[in-house]
């Protein structure tokens, strides 16, 4: 695994510190996660694109004639 220096502001830094411990997490993890999800390297991302492929490549349908349902039958408690 490879270290990254990157300069920014002390004050954003203080700041992204603050908001990395409110969600339980550290800011190297979170650059670290960023920087997999803009590379496309993670797995998250890959699999929300297959999705999305897939969805593209098929559709459904109620049928030939189509399905239509009355008000009262959406609302069946």
């Amino acid at each position: 695994m490879a270290n990254l220096t990157v300069t920014i502001a002390d004050e954003v830094l203080l700041q992204a510190r603050r908001r990395a411990l409110e969600l339980g997490t550290s800011v190297n993890a979170l650059v670290r996660d960023y920087l997999e999800s803009f590379a496309g390297t993670d797995d998250t991302a890959r699999a929300g694109a297959a999705l999305v492929q897939l969805s593209e490549q098929h559709f459904a349908s109620s049928g030939p004639g189509g399905r239509t349902w009355t008000r009262d039958e959406l609302h069946v408690r």
